[in-house]
């Protein structure tokens, strides 16, 4: 039995570990999890768990994950924390018999992680990113707003840097950002509030001005074997909040992926995220992980978590890799655990 551990990342290891373990019939595979907290729900689901440093970062948490790999024996690691550090240190790994899956190396997920760096970067002719210029003062977002608003109705911003969206906003001419407020209007802000807000800074993160894009988004989980894309599984989201979403298996879709995977020479279980507008489909980024909605891609019948362990651990070669169920309505219901 081959140990596979899974150190802290993002709530979806959990759903990943399960799909692991209900597709792991022969029992090869005792999955391994840790976290800062003790009591993360991840730890229901793995065969064993431990808990991490708490403060450790960079060099030293890369030093502290090789000597839990010796004291536990682990086989595969594959890492969410520090991932690009670890990806660098393969060698070390591999000489005390680890293997590590990394989905790509520290340069390109530094590059993924930077939205203005990856969209000047990217070549995807089929959904480039939508327009957008990139600003860190007032004046530089006074050019840009004046030139992009000629060309669209809707402007939004978020900053380079984030993850689960955080810092995105559409600017709205017509309302304030306390009427939007009392009306329950979520993700905007009044454009005058906003303008004021960054007179009174100096300097801030480097921030994103871009056309809104106001149709449906996709969520699309990948499996690539370096840079050879295996499987991708796109689910399409309701514009209604909460109305579930459809397995929506797109062929300019299945293209994009597979040219992403090709272009940063990704590797495992990745994640691309697109959404429709005026002028068609546009790429919103990469995110070098396990999307949240993990568990409903795999309703489509890939179990992506055991493919990507299985396909690592003994090659691709004669894997199969089921047919997708295109247009399967799928969501997730939450239920209640103790810890």
């Amino acid at each position: 039995m081959l140990r596979v551990w899974f150190n802290k990342t993002f709530s979806s290891v959990a759903a990943a570990i399960r799909l692991i373990r209900e597709a792991d019939t022969s029992r090869e595979y005792h999955i391994v999890c840790t976290h800062t907290k003790s009591f993360s729900p991840a730890f229901l689901a793995a065969h064993e768990s431990a808990t991490e440093p708490n403060k450790l970062t960079g060099k030293a948490y890369v030093e502290w994950c090789l000597e839990f790999c010796r004291d536990k024996q682990i086989d595969i690691f594959m890492p969410g924390k520090e991932a690009g550090l670890i990806s660098e240190a393969k060698a070390q790994f591999a000489a005390q018999g680890t293997r590590v899956l990394s989905v790509a190396d520290q340069q390109t997920l530094e590059l993924l992680n930077n939205k203005a760096a990856f969209y000047h970067d990217v070549k995807l002719p089929l959904a480039p990113p939508a327009e957008f210029t990139r600003f860190e003062n007032l004046e530089q977002f006074e050019t840009a707003y004046a030139d992009l608003r000629g060309r669209h109705s809707i402007l939004c911003v978020k900053p380079s840097v984030s993850v689960y969206g955080l810092g995105f906003s559409i600017l709205n001419e017509a309302r304030s950002s306390a009427q939007l407020l009392l009306e329950g209007v979520q993700y905007q802000m009044g454009l005058e509030d906003f303008r004021r807000g960054l007179a009174t800074l100096s300097e801030f993160r480097t921030m994103l001005l871009m056309e809104y894009l106001d149709g449906h988004e996709y969520s699309v989980d990948c499996l690539a074997d370096n840079g050879r894309l295996i499987c991708a599984i796109p689910r399409k989201k309701s514009l209604l909040v909460g109305h579930g979403q459809i397995i929506d298996v797109r062929e300019d879709i299945q293209t994009c992926a597979a040219e992403l995977a090709a272009q940063y020479n990704l590797n495992g279980i990745f994640n691309a995220q697109f959404r429709e507008g005026r002028n068609g489909l546009r790429l919103l980024e990469i995110n070098a992980r396990m999307s949240g909605g993990i568990g409903m891609a795999c309703l489509a019948g890939a179990n992506l978590p055991y493919l990507a362990l299985v396909g690592f651990d003994r090659g691709y070669q004669g894997l199969v890799i089921p047919s997708l169920k295109h247009g399967l309505y799928v969501a997730e219901v939450a239920h209640a655990v103790v810890l």
